[in-house]
């Protein structure tokens, strides 16, 4: 069990915490501010008209304004000690449903249109291409194909940069008679949303339950609830966050099913995202959090045959990678600076995980070597956004790509002292207010 005495004597508001959190603040504040000093073909360079933040500066209210100001109130007032007494399937599922009415709330800001329904109507998104997958075996061994651009049958832009699980979930979802943009909506927002109870029961299963308690009200509030509705990486985060709890729990001995439903899931990870493939990171530090090597065999083995399905239906998943890698610089990522971005996209993280996460950081590292199992599961989820930033394959929109590793930066307000609770779940929804109310996302 983690040591929750320091943070429980520690002060309020420490100076590291403040002085972590400002320098996240000023990281915001400069990706933002530079845009708007810059020359104008330069900012333009960056197809961001909001950068840091895929979206564009356009202020408004909508019918969600009231419900997600009374829902962040709510969580800020109650939150902390529903977590504290809660048993864990009552609080599990209260912490979904809070996080789901959250995430619908914000969406809602924007109209239910443009918000919501409309989301997934966009010619460039998955559901676009539904009805042109006839024969779904003809769909896997011609993917590889279509992936380049400028050719007369080019996959549209999300479904050509992402591997064909992503596109196969929304023609299954089609078959099931759930299709449309609506239906693709619901089912990215009611999966995604389960992201959140996920992590809390990789953190119990590790033996680090109060960490588990003490995170659930910042995860239900978190900011990246603006891009869980709606985006299919919302989908993919939770995907890879039951992965990651099926192996926390696979660590306990006996559990060598449980290894390989979390391989299973691993794998399937890595056909709905390339990107995903670096959830390898939290994987090894759920074996070192329970301190076993035991579900390694049995999750490789699930994983493996989950590429080896993908293989024999004709898509190797090595040859779509390097043909997205070709087919991300014919388009914008050509043109998109670097040299902003690679800061820039730090900048949109901490806006998705919010100013309490960034606070809390200089409190994991002290954790870490105490072998914290909560601190090693954040300090992976941050290399892996780390790993992602340093590729320079996300030039922008990151608030929602790096959306399965924000999810375990998420946690690292539990070791923020719990007499702050309030006071830091008040700026991480003040934060989100008035991102959804200013800016109009693309996503």
């Amino acid at each position: 069990m983690p040591d929750l005495t320091e943070t429980a004597r520690a002060p309020r508001l420490a100076c590291a915490d403040l002085l972590a959190a400002g320098a996240g603040l000023t990281l915001v504040a400069l990706a933002f501010a530079v845009p708007r000093i810059a020359s104008e073909q330069w900012r333009l360079s960056l197809y961001a008209a909001a950068a840091p933040i895929f979206g564009s500066f356009v202020p408004h209210i909508g019918w969600g304004t009231v419900p997600a100001i009374a829902l962040a109130a709510a969580v800020i007032t109650t939150g902390p000690a529903l977590a504290a007494r809660l048993s864990p399937p009552r609080l599990w599922t209260l912490s979904y449903l809070t996080a789901l009415g959250w995430t619908l709330a914000l969406a809602l800001v924007d109209g239910w249109e443009r918000g919501f329904a409309g989301r997934f109507a966009d010619v460039h998104e998955y559901p676009h291409e539904v009805p042109g997958v006839t024969d779904i075996g003809a769909m896997l061994r011609g993917f590889s194909g279509r992936i380049l651009d400028f050719q007369p049958d080019s996959w549209t832009t999300h479904v050509s940069g992402h591997p064909p699980g992503a596109l196969l979930f929304f023609v299954l979802l089609d078959r099931a008679g759930l299709g449309g943009p609506v239906w693709a909506a619901w089912a990215c927002v009611l999966i995604g949303c389960t992201a959140v109870p996920a992590v809390a029961v990789a953190l119990a299963a590790l033996g680090a339950g109060e960490r588990a308690r003490a995170a659930l009200p910042f995860l239900v509030l978190a900011p990246a609830a603006l891009w869980i509705a709606v985006s299919a990486d919302a989908m993919f985060a939770a995907v890879a966050a039951w992965a990651v709890a099926l192996l926390a729990i696979a660590t306990r001995p006996g559990r060598a099913p449980v290894a390989l439903g979390a391989g299973l899931l691993f794998g399937l990870a890595i056909f709905l995202n390339y990107g995903l493939i670096l959830m390898a990171i939290p994987a090894v530090a759920v074996l070192i959090a329970g301190r076993t090597a035991r579900p390694l065999l049995p999750a490789l083995a699930g994983a493996l045959a989950v590429v080896a399905a993908f293989a024999l239906a004709g898509f190797w998943w090595l040859d779509g990678y390097h043909l997205v890698v070709e087919r991300y610089y014919q388009g914008i990522a050509a043109t998109r600076p670097f040299g902003y971005w690679w800061w820039g996209n730090l900048a949109a993280t901490v806006c998705a995980v919010g100013l309490a996460t960034v606070a809390a950081l200089p409190r994991v590292a002290a954790r870490l070597r105490a072998a914290d199992p909560a601190a090693i599961l954040v300090v992976a989820g941050l290399c892996a956004v780390l790993a992602a930033d340093v590729s320079g394959l996300s030039k922008a929109e990151t608030e929602r790509i790096w959306l399965p590793f924000d999810v375990w930066l998420l946690a690292a307000p539990a070791f923020l002292p719990r007499a702050a609770d309030r006071i830091w779940l008040t700026v991480q929804a003040v934060g989100t207010l008035l991102l959804v109310h200013l800016v109009l996302t693309n996503w």
